[in-house]
């Protein structure tokens, strides 16, 4: 295997790291107007990725420079052609971190109120963008024999990518409603359980559909295998909070969305980025990546650094890991 198919990979782990670990705190940024019923509730919920949600974005920061540096030119046709949708997202992700620490910062109603609205807003749009997005590089996109792409911003909104957007949506929704069940207690903890698993049922709706799609326009049997995998973990799922089983539902949800994404990149390899317009004119693995000792660096580099985010991060996540309920909210408290 050459260096390039390596980091290919790795970049693919990245993504999945990353959608399992933010999608559940998008997720539960969405149910703080979906499932809360006051500010206490509310408080709650972001109470439960309060100590963690900065720290799953590191994950999306190392995705992203793994890419500028290991495939440059895939890089640069990606963030030149998904400008607006990709600043977008960056403009949610920047709004939303201020939302979290500046939320409570003062006690009147009115300017907490508008902070929540962000949270939800700006979980509720990078969660559908995403899908787009990939939904969109996986389909394949118009660039030209300059590997620049020539579409406009309407192009990306086509049938197929819409399609990943509400996937991505519901389950990663579904997702930060079994994970809310897991780190809550009392009544908020039941009706959390419940709504996962309505939204689970409408999740696995549109995301069979969309595997499916995917498997008959650029699947092997190496996706295939990833999609059944998604598939019978996201049934496991929703059958898991049906009895209450929060962790298994917990555990499942996160393999379903690594299979999902990693059916994708199946899909994908050895393109990194299809022309629609000519085969012949695909960014691969190959033509799109640096040079051999760059790649040579970069994974040296990736072996140190890897394990030590891995360390803090599991530390963070056992350190909080107990549940909370409105009775650990202070009535006074701001």
């Amino acid at each position: 295997m050459e260096l390039h198919d390596v980091w290919f990979v790795l970049i693919a782990v990245l993504w999945i790291g990353y959608f399992f670990l933010e999608g559940f705190d998008f997720g539960v940024g969405i149910l703080t107007k979906l499932l809360a019923r006051d500010r206490t509730e509310k408080r709650v919920l972001i109470n439960t990725i309060g100590p963690v949600w900065d720290g799953n974005e590191v994950w999306l920061l190392t995705a992203g420079g793994a890419t500028f540096a290991a495939f440059p030119e895939w890089y640069a046709t990606l963030f030149s052609g998904f400008y607006l949708p990709l600043l977008v997202i960056l403009v949610c992700l920047i709004v939303r971190g201020v939302a979290f620490e500046y939320r409570a910062k003062r006690p009147e109603e009115k300017w907490q109120t508008n902070w929540e609205r962000a949270i939800f807003w700006t979980s509720l749009v990078p969660a559908f963008l995403w899908g787009v997005a990939f939904g969109n590089i996986v389909r394949g996109v118009k660039i030209d024999k300059d590997f620049e792409y020539v579409g406009n911003v309407w192009d990306l909104l086509n049938p197929y990518a819409i399609l990943g957007g509400l996937v991505t949506l519901t389950l990663f929704t579904f997702h930060g409603a079994v994970f809310a069940s897991l780190k809550t207690v009392g009544d908020i903890r039941m009706r959390a359980r419940k709504l996962a698993f309505g939204l689970g049922l409408v999740a696995a709706v549109l995301a069979l559909a969309f595997l499916i799609w995917t498997q008959a326009d650029n699947g092997d049997q190496w996706s295939l295998i990833a999609m059944i995998v998604a598939a019978v973990a996201l049934l496991g799922a929703i059958g898991a909070i049906k009895v209450g089983r929060e962790g298994w539902s917990f555990a499942l949800s996160g393999i379903t969305i690594a299979a999902a994404v990693a059916m994708l990149f199946l899909s994908l390899f050895p393109d990194v980025m299809p022309s629609s317009l000519n085969p012949d004119w695909s960014l691969t693995v190959s033509n799109a990546s640096s040079s051999p000792y760059t790649l040579k660096i970069m994974t040296w580099c990736a072996g140190i650094a890897t394990p030590l985010v891995l360390l803090y991060q599991s530390w963070t996540y056992w350190v909080f890991r107990k549940r909370i309920g409105t009775k650990h909210i202070a009535d006074a408290a701001h």
